[in-house]
């Protein structure tokens, strides 16, 4: 395992971070393992170096850092765990989403519970909450730093100028500073290119992005899609334009360079990231111990200037996506 410095954070973290959200309760979306296929899936990161781990709240409805946390049991104190808040967790309580400095606070001590932890080392808002002043989420969240809940605080999927503004705003008050930023990045979405990333880059802010594999997109050849489980029944797969800007042409590249290089395209996706300066550790999901091992073998393919700009020649620019 290789690890890296997380942004400006301080802590060292393998350059694989391991996504907790297929872990928890199929009933919440059909491709999700249970506990004891989880469990397993968690122990051999841990065999494997990966210190780094990533939950949320909404996974599973709480389900995921439940089994994350009992998995985690004898490794806390060596482990980087990430989670987040903000989607709203009970139908009947409105105040259980957002981020407001109840919601902030009432999720927060939920998730550590669900965690069976005192502290969790970077906690994240999910998303922007424009029915809330950033003041107020920024305030809430350097509360729980100076209250031993969080070591860090992050931000996920919004706007370059919103990001810009939470960073002046943490400046200006004197409050904890987002040193994350989790954004959607793949080879077939690169729009984090043009504001969100240099922004990043600039303010020391470390960069852990969602999707590497583009929701399988990348995993396999196009057409065969459809053929798998989440294919089948995520719906969120299309509500991104992977299939636009070159995408379909990029899929039939990764697929050659993988078999050119005798690896799979999953690998050769991974790869290309981590090959990317401002990227810190891709978030991998994964659903089998075998396709864990596979991410953690891309850290030792090398790609050329040649193979990253034939990678990359086909994109175009797409509609943004992820931030809601």
């Amino acid at each position: 395992m290789e690890y890296t410095t997380l942004g400006d954070t301080g802590m060292e973290v393998s350059r694989i971070c391991l996504g907790c959200m297929s872990f928890g309760d199929p009933d919440w979306r059909e491709w999700v393992l249970g506990e004891e296929e989880s469990t397993e899936i968690i122990e051999r990161a841990i065999d494997l170096g990966i210190n780094f781990f990533d939950t949320a709240n909404m996974y599973s409805k709480g389900e995921s850092e439940r089994i994350f946390g009992n998995a985690l049991e004898g490794y806390r104190e060596e482990s980087v765990v990430a989670t987040k808040g903000y989607f709203q967790m009970r139908e009947d309580d409105p105040n259980s989403g957002g981020l407001s400095r109840k919601a902030v606070e009432q999720e927060l001590e939920a998730s550590l519970d669900r965690l069976g932890m005192d502290a969790v080392d970077l906690y994240q808002i999910h998303r922007w909450d424009d029915d809330t002043p950033i003041e107020t989420t920024l305030q809430a969240l350097d509360d729980a730093v100076r209250r031993g809940q969080v070591r860090y605080v992050g931000a996920s999927s919004m706007w370059a100028h919103q990001f810009a503004e939470s960073l002046y705003t943490s400046d200006r008050l004197g409050l904890e500073r987002f040193a994350t930023m989790q954004n959607h990045y793949n080879l077939v979405y690169r729009e984090e290119e043009r504001e969100m990333l240099p922004l990043c880059e600039k303010e020391g802010v470390g960069v852990m992005p969602w999707s590497p594999l583009a929701r399988g997109y990348l995993a396999r050849p196009h057409e065969e899609i459809d053929a798998t489980t989440r294919g089948e029944t995520e719906e969120h797969l299309y509500e991104h334009p992977y299939r636009e800007g070159g995408g379909q042409e990029i899929n039939e590249r990764v697929a050659e360079l993988a078999a050119e290089k005798g690896v799979t395209m999953a690998q050769i996706a991974l790869s290309w990231l981590l090959h990317k300066d401002w990227v810190d550790a891709p978030i991998v999901g994964t659903t089998s111990v075998e396709h864990l091992e596979q991410a953690v073998e891309a850290l030792e393919i090398s790609l050329s200037a040649s193979d990253i700009a034939y990678l990359e020649e086909p994109y175009e620019p797409v509609p943004v996506s992820g931030h809601d």
